[in-house]
């Protein structure tokens, strides 16, 4: 048994807006998100492109939902489609920021995502009262004041709000998690993947072990999670029980930190080498954001998807290397490998490259026979700071005037999309 009384009691929030894409196009067009068929699609011009979000109405009347293509969506009087406004998406976020810091000082907010928001009330019940009444004053006043609705997860932590939003307040609209819950509420949960942290990889891995379910878990032996996971065993085993030690602001699964990127290529890539003008981009973005971190990675994934013209389907794999890096090039070439080993030689549509197993940058060590190591450092520190001047484009590899090239024409879009 767990002790709980060893372990913060907090009154943490999770809000998350409904739909939120799709109530911001109903806000700026006075319609009623709960009521009209909404659809945001990546591109109105493209019969493939996917949805990125839907109104209630639209799943419900329509089955049409986030991930459904355009050419999947019926013709209907009713249906409202529109191209997404990401620049007005991140002032609506903002906007929801601005309003929280009103109940809560900037420090006990954490932006989750541009939809998502944790807040620590903890502490505000003298200006406030209750919590739950604060929170739900809150969902108030976004709804009277930008128009979106919201669903809230309350919990001692922020995992157990995480956890009450996804696992119930998604249907209820408010939902509020105690350690008292846990047996009954956490526990029953299976399979594994949908416990918010474990992926399937993680899920596979604890189902050879017999651990099939959140109780499974929580009962298992945490000498064997530990000798078989590290560090990442004892999290998961605490957190089957509810337990999370985070700090606001700090990632729920410490050591999850990545850098990576992912692209719906714009046509079918049907040459290894058009794939590898993309990936060579790809990898100039992640080094840069890495080396601004002054983090190195040694873990190396790479994910192809498939075009449906080559019936779909696809890989990813990972490389891990010996030495940390942060080098373009390095990482280009690790990803190259993992392309000439796997690729069938389909039409490719949709790249993912990313890089883990992150370390200080400072602890990459300087070979007295690698003269050049420094001098690559400082090249791509001098790319990086040309380009936080004076834009993205101000200084490209020539690969990205080719016709495969991508990254001339996605520094013209926000979050991947028009602005």
């Amino acid at each position: 048994m767990i002790d709980y009384g060893k372990f913060p009691n907090r009154h943490i929030a999770c809000i998350d807006m409904v739909s939120f894409y799709a109530s911001c196009m109903a806000s700026l067009y006075s319609l009623d998100v709960q009521k009209v068929p909404i659809a945001v699609v990546g591109n109105l011009e493209r019969k493939g492109s996917v949805v990125l979000a839907a109104s209630p109405p639209m799943k419900k009347r329509f089955r049409v939902k986030t991930g459904s293509r355009l050419y999947e969506i019926p013709q209907h009087p009713d249906i409202r489609l529109f191209n997404p406004k990401m620049s007005y998406f991140l002032e609506m976020s903002m906007a929801i920021t601005c309003l929280l810091h009103k109940y809560v000082p900037a420090e006990a907010i954490h932006v989750y995502s541009v939809d998502e928001s944790f807040i620590d009330l903890t502490g505000t019940e003298k200006l406030w009262g209750d919590p739950v009444q604060t929170v739900k004053v809150i969902q108030q006043e976004i709804v009277a004041t930008l128009g979106l609705p919201s669903t809230v997860g309350m919990g001692p932590n922020m995992l157990m709000a995480k956890l009450a939003l996804d696992l119930e307040a998604k249907d209820t609209g408010f939902a509020k998690w105690t350690f008292e819950d846990v047996a009954g509420k956490l526990w029953p949960i299976s399979p594994l993947s949908e416990m918010w942290g474990i992926g399937r990889q993680t899920e596979k891995n604890l189902n050879n072990m017999g651990i099939f379910s959140v109780g499974d878990l929580a009962n298992a032996d945490l000498q064997r999670l530990e000798k078989k996971f590290g560090v990442m065993g004892n999290q998961l085993f605490h957190h089957a029980w509810g337990i999370d030690l985070s700090k606001m602001g700090a990632p729920i699964l410490e050591g999850q930190v990545s850098y990576g990127k992912s692209q719906i290529l714009m046509r079918d890539y049907n040459l290894r080498e058009e794939v590898n003008v993309v990936l060579l981009e790809m990898c100039e973005d992640i080094a840069r954001r890495v080396r601004e971190e002054y983090k190195a990675g040694r873990t190396i994934s790479l994910g192809i998807g498939y075009s449906k013209n080559a019936f779909g389907g696809g890989f990813r794999r990972s490389r891990t290397i010996v030495e940390a890096t942060n080098d373009t090039m390095k990482i280009y070439n690790v990803c190259k490998e993992l392309l000439n080993e796997n690729h069938g030689n389909q039409a490719v549509r949709q790249v993912t490259v990313s890089i883990t197993k992150l370390e200080d940058e400072r602890s990459m060590q300087l070979s007295l026979f690698d003269t050049k190591k420094w001098q690559v450092r400082k090249l791509g520190t001098t790319m990086d700071t040309i380009r936080t001047c004076y834009g993205d484009n101000a200084i490209l590899r020539a690969v990205s005037l080719t016709n495969a090239g991508t990254s001339i024409k996605r520094s013209t879009l926000v979050g991947g999309h028009q602005g």
